[in-house]
């Protein structure tokens, strides 16, 4: 999925932000190579604040915008997820954009998700999870028009970076300026570029990815040499 990057919440949920968005379905993309901490509480913030039914987890295919980069294989990523949402019912695990060929287009994998739904007879709504970051390259995304009138995007704040606002999006936009919302993100710094760098090094990832996850790195030999460092 084109760039994206906590178990049982300890407050009580807020009122949704957007009455019509309460129940959707939240969609969290990324190459989770590894997930981390702070992909756990976007996810749980987003679910509370717009009143979300679930948070599906959808590991990347081949990520559109990093062609070059080299990635951990899929087995290894999706056990990691799966291993990273244990204990909260409202996270899922989705394999959408791992069970076809190509990029992992955004716009492409909601279609599927709604044609999925559509089929089971399931909730139909769709909320796309971005960084503020990930927002102010949307305009070079696949189809973005196309995907903001399939879905609706949850766009976290995250600190030291400029959040675009209403103006861009009527600029770039226009029209669709309403399917997208902002929330205020945990204010956390975690990268998971950072983290396999650590790993790289021998250096303690503790408390930046779930336990299981730290295991499954070590007993799998994952972040091993000097091309981690660089990547």
């Amino acid at each position: 999925m084109e760039g994206s990057g906590l178990g049982t919440p300890l407050t009580m949920p807020l009122a949704p932000l957007v009455p019509e968005l309460a129940g959707a379905t939240g969609i969290l993309g990324g190459t989770f190579d590894p997930p981390h901490l702070g992909h756990l509480a976007i996810a749980q913030d987003v679910l509370e604040a717009l009143g979300l039914s679930r948070v599906l987890f959808v590991p990347a295919g081949v990520p559109p915008h990093k062609p070059d980069r080299v990635i951990s294989p899929p087995s290894d990523r999706l056990a990691m997820v799966e291993l990273a949402i244990v204990g909260n019912d409202a996270f899922e695990l989705s394999r959408a954009e791992l069970d076809r060929s190509g990029p992992s287009y955004t716009a492409d994998t909601v279609e599927i998700l709604r044609d999925k739904a559509a089929a089971a007879k399931e909730e139909g709504r769709f909320v796309v999870i971005l960084s503020a970051e990930s927002l102010s390259f949307l305009p070079t995304w696949h189809e973005p028009e196309r995907l903001l009138r399939s879905a609706h995007l949850a766009i976290v704040e995250r600190p030291a970076t400029r959040t675009p606002g209403r103006p861009w999006l009527e600029e770039h936009f226009p029209g669709l300026e309403d399917r997208v919302h902002f929330v205020a993100g945990p204010r956390l710094w975690h990268s998971s570029s950072d983290i396999r760098a650590r790993a790289a090094d021998g250096r303690s990832i503790r408390y930046l990815v779930p336990s299981a996850v730290a295991d499954y790195i070590v007993q799998h030999h994952l972040y091993t040499g000097d091309l981690w460092r660089r990547n």
